[in-house]
């Protein structure tokens, strides 16, 4: 079988890798924690070793091995890396193709909500007209499309692999959608596949101002939330990004190793980057939190997953421009980063805005309804 096959897929984590956490979770050597800190530092103790405890004993792998099962998976090779992803398609023939992109510290996981009301709308209270074939690929060096063995995986290279599964499924028409570094992905699938992509949907959008003399008029309490959480996250929270971008492999060694380390590590971006009240789990699902963590775990990948930070900055490739291509933004409130409307629209071909009371940097974890919503609003008019 040729490299360039697609080959059926099947997740099956060895008996011996569930003991080896539940062992490691069991020995963990816990640091210090300055009483009533809580958060102030980092992740809070108290929170982090009740969320290991049940990951070690409560916590239920097969059942979310069984609903990952549930789907279709395939695997191939390209440009020399293993890719795998979720390809379900729609029992409508007719669906548009949606490749569907993730980032950091998530994964495919993030989409399990929305396979079902994106692939069959007729069952989900939608119309039939809606229905999307779901691919949702894991981006190389993440879950079961790594380690990279290789350096030059950064956004730009990923979307060019992304554009070609398409391609190796059949699909010469499809959408492009995704948060974090997969809007960033997203963009740059557009810029290289342009004849084939008939939209590109964000849910996190970078840009700057234009440098028009408007460019901070008329600021809405929205863009004024989104502005003071760029600050905020700017000054206090992106230290983790100069660790990833600067030296990942030190990083890695730690994280690998520990997972209470890997828990805490991850835990703590969803708790500061999702819309909750103090607790993430107003949020999002705690056992779909650990499923996504467990991904990191059992595939030894969050090494090579923070790769996609240094590999990115090094090569210059963090945006990408869809040109042309219809642009659909979703902007929710706990979001990290995001742009103003008036920024967006002289620099890119934009056919669709919504703004969101609720939801952060995990929309499709957090408000999958919402931005399924979205998805078929932004891309009826494209197919």
């Amino acid at each position: 079988m040729s490299d360039a096959a697609i080959r059926p897929f099947t997740i099956a984590v060895p008996d011996s890798d569930l003991d080896d956490l539940r062992r490691r979770l069991a020995a963990t050597r816990w640091p210090d924690h300055i009483p009533g800190s809580g958060w102030d530092y980092g992740c809070d103790l108290a929170w982090l070793q009740d969320l290991a405890g049940h990951w070690a004993d409560g916590y239920d792998w097969r059942a979310a091995e069984a609903e990952l099962n549930a789907l279709d998976h395939v695997v191939t090779e390209v440009d020399g890396q293993r890719i795998h992803a979720i390809h379900q398609r729609s029992p409508h023939d007719d669906a548009l193709p949606l490749v569907l992109s993730h980032g950091w510290p998530g994964s495919v996981i993030e989409f399990l909500d929305m396979v079902g009301p994106l692939t069959d709308p007729t069952a989900h209270g939608g119309d039939a007209a809606d229905a999307f074939h779901v691919v949702a690929p894991s981006v190389p060096g993440y879950g079961w499309s790594g380690p990279t063995t290789e350096p030059g995986w950064h956004v730009g290279r990923t979307g060019e692999a992304f554009a070609a599964l398409a391609a190796r499924l059949g699909y010469d028409r499809y959408g492009v959608q995704g948060g974090d570094w997969g809007s960033m992905i997203s963009r740059h699938i557009a810029q290289v596949d342009p004849d084939h992509v008939v939209g590109c949907h964000v849910n996190m959008m970078a840009a700057g101002p234009t440098g028009a003399d408007d460019d901070f008029a008329d600021v809405t309490p929205l863009e004024q939330q989104l502005m003071d959480r760029l600050n905020w996250y700017l000054a206090e929270d992106n230290g983790y990004f100069r660790i990833q971008e600067t030296r990942p492999q030190t990083l890695g060694t730690a994280l690998n190793d520990s997972p209470a380390g890997l828990l805490s590590w991850i835990g703590e971006k969803f708790r500061g980057w999702t819309d909750n009240d103090g607790d993430p789990f107003t949020a999002v699902d705690r056992d779909r939190l650990l499923t996504n963590v467990s991904v990191y775990w059992f595939t030894q990948t969050i090494n090579s997953s923070t790769r996609m930070y240094f590999e990115t900055s090094k090569g210059g490739h963090q945006r990408g421009s869809p040109g042309d291509v219809p642009l659909g933004v979703s902007i929710f409130p706990k979001e990290i980063m995001g742009a103003r409307r008036r920024w967006v629209e002289p620099q890119f071909n934009l056919t669709f805005w919504a703004d969101h009371e609720v939801g952060g940097h995990f929309a499709a974890l957090e408000q999958p309804d919402a931005l399924v919503d979205d998805l078929r609003a932004f891309f009826r008019p494209l197919r």
